[in-house]
């Protein structure tokens, strides 16, 4: 049994798209990697400082309630005492010396005074001889008169006794329940600012002290005009925001500048809120991203420019190569497929019709005496008539799937893939006629074409097809020339 010729495997070939495309995609893999380390990174150096500013605000809170405390113990003392029956009877150093006995003193401490139930001054740590002082209008006398449960209480940011201070305070309650006075006694404004100038802070780093309802006691950098302010009630900032213990980052209450703000957790009288430049908190972490980020630019521009270039060279390799296949498959005079290509392609079209059970046509095309007209009028007009014929032949076979080739010497052939009998036998007609108007009169050319048509079967080869045409051609040819033969398969009769 004989078998046509298979076509050659061709060799994988790289496309300059997949090369791009792939190139691309490890580009976006490797720089996403890069992005989510650099993320990785910011998120640690925001933990980082949120666990600075988290020390620094216990460690600044704990200082504050610890004097707030001793203070506390001093207040409760001197309102313990006002209740001994002989407190009123002794002489005033030994009344002082009962009541400030336990009484904390320091440079930014005010001296302790005692109110009576009308908010009257009777006593003063200070001086044996207090001036007379009322304040019965005060928020810390008016508290402890209403409501006597406040317990200590500590005022909004005041002047006191000629000094910025808060004033700490406790209710003096008789034995029976009556509202016997105030005991108040200060902070002042100094002991802040001395512990606050005591810590390495930047100049743009915030320290806040407030009151449980978010009154603002004390703030650095000092500004009197938020001293004494309820954050609670500043337009746009929501209290929720920054919840106990947390941390917030954006822009705060106070100023537009964004920080990190962190909030101590804690149940004391004060609490802290320690804020920090985010351009600070990220200085480093922008210097690296800046870093890392020029470097992978450059290696993606670097890989970018390589891949074009390199996807160039493909392209213009592929170009090349198509040319040098086109070459190999085409015959140089007429253009049209050659012999090599046309056994790959009858090959190919063949199984494709024995797999569909689809027809298959051949047409043999034969130049008439044209080995007389070469002798007659030369062989570069032998040459041109081949091209004419060859003209005539691509002008009627337009089909995508069909094959028209130069079979060998003045010999063509056409392979019309799913074309029955009847259509095979138009084309033929078609190209001898084209060929017959085409040649002058002088020059007078004809065309004899051989058509074998056959749907192919189980242990068919395609030679079948071409012998049968070839018979058919020679059947033509012997019929006087200039006309189409049909050959019948398997019995092969021939129809002129």
């Amino acid at each position: 049994m004989l078998f046509g010729p298979r076509p050659a495997r061709r060799p994988l070939r790289l496309s300059a798209k997949l090369l791009i495309a792939s190139v691309a995609a490890t580009v976006i893999g490797f720089s996403a990697i890069c992005f989510d380390v650099l993320f990785d990174m910011r998120r640690g150096e925001m933990e980082l400082a949120r666990q600075t500013l988290e020390n620094l605000a216990a460690s600044i809170e704990s200082d504050i309630n610890r004097n707030v405390e001793i203070y506390d113990i001093s207040l409760r003392a001197v309102a313990g005492n006002m209740l001994l029956p002989e407190i009123r009877s002794v002489s005033k150093p030994i009344q002082h010396l009962i009541l400030f006995d336990r009484a904390t003193t320091a440079k930014h401490f005010g001296g302790i005074q005692v109110f009576d139930a009308s908010g009257h001054l009777i006593i003063d740590a200070a001086t044996l001889d207090p001036r007379p002082e009322d304040r019965s209008d005060e928020e810390y006398f008016t508290v402890h008169r209403d409501n006597p449960d406040a317990g200590l209480f500590i005022s909004r940011p005041m002047l006191h006794r000629s000094a910025y201070a808060i004033v700490l305070s406790r209710r003096i309650t008789g034995t029976d329940g009556r509202f016997l006075g105030v005991v108040a006694g200060s902070i002042r404004f100094s002991y802040f600012h001395n512990l606050f100038d005591q810590l390495n802070l930047d100049p743009e780093d915030t320290i806040t002290v407030l009151r449980r309802d978010r009154t603002v006691i004390m703030r650095r950098p000092f500004d009197l005009d938020i001293i004494g302010k309820n954050l609670g009630e500043r337009p746009n900032w929501n209290p929720a925001n920054l919840k106990e213990g947390g941390s917030y980052a954006g822009q705060g209450p106070v100023d537009p500048t964004p920080r990190l703000f962190v909030r101590t957790a804690s149940t004391n009288p004060l609490f802290v809120v320690v804020g920090k430049p985010l351009s600070a908190v990220l200085n480093l972490w922008h210097k690296e991203a800046i870093r890392i980020g020029a470097i992978v630019l450059a290696l993606t521009l670097s890989v970018l420019a390589s891949t074009i270039i390199l996807a160039r060279e493909i392209n213009r390799r592929a170009e090349a190569e198509e040319k040098l296949t086109e070459m190999a498959t085409t015959d140089a005079l007429t253009g049209l497929k050659n012999r090599r290509k046309f056994d790959e392609v009858i090959d190919a079209e063949w199984r494709r019709a024995l797999r569909h059970k689809s027809p298959i046509s051949l047409l043999m095309i034969d130049a008439d005496h044209f080995k007389a007209y070469n002798d007659t009028f030369g062989h570069q007009a032998g040459d041109q008539l081949l091209v004419g014929i060859a003209i005539c032949i691509s002008d009627s076979v337009q089909r995508a799937g069909d094959c028209a080739a130069r079979y060998g010497g003045e010999e063509f052939a056409v392979l019309l893939p799913s074309t029955s009998e009847g259509d095979a036998l138009k084309v033929a007609e078609t190209i001898r006629l084209k060929v017959l108007s085409w040649s002058d009169e002088r020059t007078r050319s004809t065309v004899s074409t051989g058509i074998a048509s056959v749907t192919p079967e189980a242990g068919m080869e395609w030679s079948i097809l071409v012998t049968a045409a070839d018979k058919a051609l020679y059947a033509a040819k012997a019929g006087g020339r200039n006309q189409s033969a049909v050959a019948k398969i398997p019995k092969l009769s021939l129809a002129a």
